[in-house]
């Protein structure tokens, strides 16, 4: 009897100590991964391309350069084409979470939650294009209103993609020159929402 005390009374000590850190480490893990879960943009915006594809929609393209604007109708086989430069990276957790860093807030003045992903570290590596890229959530329905992304492929050049949910995209290319003076190259508004 003397024996049997001292051993459940160590066993009891021994499980409670595991039981204490396993519980902390999963938490710990739980909060981490919590707070470091990206958007899924890429596959929101191909879940929208698809959505396009599927209803056999032809958006109308409109092209504005030096402040002319032509159109034309987007055909179907065209879209991987049109799409391809904000569909890569693939912007999901598992690949992005070590270069950005997601914040969110409530902006009232749009009425929406907005998630912004900013570098964590500058300069982004040089085959990193994407620079950072915003989502806005509707607080009352929980569905993506837009999604705003800027890229630099380089050659003193950047790209932004406005994308407005189940209505219209607009990619803006803009051009800097040595002196560090920008202007807009090119505009092209892309609408499916008649």
């Amino acid at each position: 009897m003397k024996i049997i005390f001292p051993v459940i009374s160590m066993t009891i000590i021994f499980l409670s100590c595991n039981n204490s850190s396993t519980t902390d480490v999963v938490t710990t893990v739980k909060d981490t991964a919590a707070k470091q879960s990206f958007f899924p943009v890429t596959s929101f915006l191909k879940g929208e391309i698809y959505n396009l594809r599927a209803d056999g929609i032809n958006p109308k393209k409109y092209i504005t350069i030096n402040d002319h604007t032509d159109s034309v109708w987007l055909k179907l086989e065209e879209f991987d084409t049109a799409f391809y430069e904000f569909l890569h990276p693939e912007i999901d957790t598992a690949n992005l979470i070590t270069l950005f860093t997601e914040n969110s807030f409530l902006d009232q003045s749009i009425n929406a939650f907005t998630f912004t992903y900013d570098p964590t570290k500058q300069p982004l590596p040089d085959s990193m294009q994407l620079q950072r890229w915003d989502v806005y959530i509707n607080p009352d329905d929980n569905k993506v209103k837009r999604i705003y992304m800027v890229k630099q492929p380089g050659n003193n050049k950047t790209l932004q993609l406005t994308w407005v949910s189940k209505q219209w995209c607009k990619i803006t290319s803009i051009v800097t020159d040595d002196a560090g003076v920008s202007k807009i190259e090119k505009e092209e508004k892309i609408s499916w929402d008649f």
